[in-house]
């Protein structure tokens, strides 16, 4: 999708179709949209009198204008009630409208923006893009048959009235599609087959980044990972023969900034090893790397941004498989950090690796850590498909974690890291167990990763749920989601202003 921004009016703008905003009924026209109903002699206006067009919420209606405009058509595409309008009904909006024109077959729109409300036109750029790009996502790769009657909208071009309001929605748009196009390659990542993705072909999407973005990049094999002393994250690899790779990105090193350390779950394909999932559903578990995949996109938004941090990616990438060489239940892991872990259940892999990476970042003494990982079912049955289950040691991250939310719309929810949860971990044989009870599960997940973070300030974001959804969200297509990775971005954007 190719995204101008233009000077223009809507009502003077020649183009294929118009897309036009309104609120609901009885509120009055405003902006671009009561410029066209003046020039279309109030045709919108007595559209909405008799109830053609309401306003509601995604509420979508295409009209022809019969040359009464210089636009052919015109697409009127409702905000829901003002009083409840916010910048994710609006990015929810745009994708309703996008889904909606893509698939009449639309090429081609122009869409008008002015600032109202507070709201910026930069500000309104940004969401609007984000959930035009993110509402029309498809994932077609692999699909080699009606491969011409796959739908796309080729051109956009963003209208603003003034010079200064183009200026600043040519800054929003641009932010928007940098963000967007990183989100979008995550879903990639994470929809793409297990076969495809492997943890090489991770390792070599990140030495793609890595020189498009100059950053520093280092790939440590697992018999380098093994002389490092991570017993944990080599024995989670060594159950498969896809050779596991351990994955440092270093943005702005040695610029004498911040330095936050961000750590991505890298599973590609997650059978639960020797502890075997039922079969229903697994494929499913390919999504299984959906940290690393949001990792990856953050630190290329990061550098396309010049946000001013010193950003350390790390994501240790692996399958778990039952194997004559995978590891078992009852085995005993000396992890990076030197202390000792039983092995309880093969299934809670994901843990194992992060430990081994949350201690090996803190080598950058990082200000902050934040890690993301699809780490529990558990975080799933506590908060449902849309939410991240937010967990941390210092009050001022986690608060910064939410005013992220708040701005993106990527819904967190705090769980507690309590001393006594730490019981259930306890091992008669080692410092303690990968696994506790059922109860609590989520929980117990997070208490067994603060054991790696050496009291350094540190965010753990369980995306078990959001990170692949069954059912189409307004600007989130079912399937892989690329969730973590604007809420995380907007939180780095924020880091100097807090």
């Amino acid at each position: 999708m190719d995204i101008r921004v233009e000077q223009g009016k809507a009502e003077k703008y020649p183009c294929e179709l118009l897309l036009l905003f309104s609120f609901e009924t009885p509120e009055p026209l405003e902006g671009p949209v009561r410029d066209v109903d003046l020039e279309w002699k109030g045709f919108i206006t007595r559209l909405m009198e008799q109830g053609d067009f309401k306003g509601e919420l995604f509420e979508c209606r295409l009209f022809h204008t019969h040359g009464a405009l210089p636009a052919r058509r015109v697409l009127l595409t409702g905000l829901g009630k003002r009083g409840e309008f916010d910048l994710d009904k609006w990015r929810g909006a745009s994708s309703k409208a996008g889904q909606f024109l893509r698939d009449s077959g639309i090429k081609e729109l122009a869409i008008p923006v002015k600032g109202f409300d507070g709201l910026s036109e930069e500000e309104l750029a940004e969401s609007l893009v984000t959930g035009l790009l993110l509402g029309t996502y498809q994932f077609n790769e692999f699909k080699t048959q009606d491969r011409d009657k796959i739908k796309r909208i080729e051109k956009v071009v963003v209208l603003g009235e003034t010079a200064k309001e183009k200026e600043a929605l040519a800054e929003g748009v641009g932010k928007g599609e940098i963000i967007s196009k990183a989100v979008c390659m995550a879903r990639d990542l994470v929809n793409g087959p297990s076969n495809q993705i492997t943890p090489s072909a991770l390792a070599e999407k990140a030495r793609e980044i890595a020189k498009d973005q100059a950053m520093e990049i280092q790939v440590l094999d697992v018999a380098q990972a093994e002389a490092l002393g991570m017993g944990a994250f080599v024995a989670v690899a060594k159950g498969s023969q896809e050779p596991g790779r351990f994955i440092i990105l270093e943005y702005n090193k040695g610029k004498g900034m911040d330095t936050i350390a961000l750590v991505g779950k890298g599973i590609t394909f997650d059978s639960g090893g020797l502890s075997i999932k039922p079969s229903e559903k697994m494929e499913r578990m390919k999504d299984d790397m959906s940290g690393a995949a949001a990792v990856l996109a953050i630190m290329q938004v990061a550098s396309r941004l010049k946000i001013p941090l010193h950003l350390v990616g790390i994501i240790p990438a692996t399958e778990n498989l039952p194997s004559g060489k995978a590891y078992k239940p009852g085995d005993v892991l000396k992890t990076l950090s030197g202390q000792t872990v039983e092995v309880i259940s093969t299934d809670a892999e994901g843990r194992l690796i992060l430990s081994d990476a949350l201690a090996y970042s803190l080598r950058y003494q990082p200000k902050a850590i934040i890690d993301l990982a699809t780490l529990t079912g558990a975080c799933v049955i506590a908060l449902g498909d849309y939410v991240i289950g937010l967990f941390g040691n210092d009050e001022s991250l986690l608060k910064r974690v939410e005013e992220a939310s708040a701005k993106t719309g990527e819904k967190v929810w705090r769980l507690p890291l309590w001393d006594e949860y730490f019981e259930y971990l306890k091992s008669d044989v080692a410092d303690f167990r990968n696994v506790g009870t059922r109860s609590a599960g989520a929980i117990i997940g997070g208490i067994f990763l603060s054991k790696f973070v050496n009291k350094r300030p540190w965010i753990h974001l369980d995306i078990a749920g959001p990170a692949y959804i069954e059912k189409d969200r307004p600007y989130t297509p079912k399937g892989a989601t690329g969730v973590g990775v604007r809420l995380v971005v907007q939180m780095l954007r924020d880091w100097q202003h807090s």
